[in-house]
């Protein structure tokens, strides 16, 4: 049996099904479950596979509100106010970024209450130069990932 693009074929068939048993997973890729176990194991290993988890839809859980919010902020301070982003309960996606800004990022919110307040909450810091807050009208498609050629 050829293990060529086993890899690839097998993320393929995570990212489809998240969930899928090993079992099933070595019956659609016709290897065995140790095969598809240690693989699994090596990507997790090598970080290629960082977790399992949920695609949850925020909006069905009342988080009506997508906000992208652009930041300048000092050169030095810009891991400190990234760290602070990523931790923040909200921020769904943080971005450092070439161009006018230093930063994007991607926050859900219950109301547009709801999100100036945690906004001007992060805007007190004396390193965010200027932020720019852009509410979505309307999410095409989100948190889509693509199947690996192969």
């Amino acid at each position: 049996m050829t293990y060529e693009n086993l890899d690839r074929k097998l993320v393929n068939a995570l990212l489809e099904d998240g969930r899928a048993s090993l079992r099933s997973l070595g019956e659609d890729l016709n290897v065995s479950v140790t095969t598809v176990s240690n693989h699994i194991s090596d990507l997790e290993d090598q970080g290629i596979i960082n977790g399992y988890a949920p695609i949850v839809d925020y909006g069905e859980l009342g988080y009506d509100v997508t906000a992208v919010i652009q930041l300048k902020v000092e050169g030095s301070a810009l891991p400190d106010i990234t760290d602070r982003l990523q931790s923040h309960k909200h921020m769904v996606s943080v971005y450092e970024v070439t161009g006018d800004h230093d930063i994007f990022a991607i926050g859900k919110f219950t109301d547009t209450d709801h999100m100036n307040e945690q906004i001007k909450e992060l805007l007190i810091d004396p390193d965010i130069k200027e932020s720019n807050t852009s509410v979505v009208l309307n999410t095409v498609t989100e948190n889509e990932q693509f199947d690996l050629d192969y």
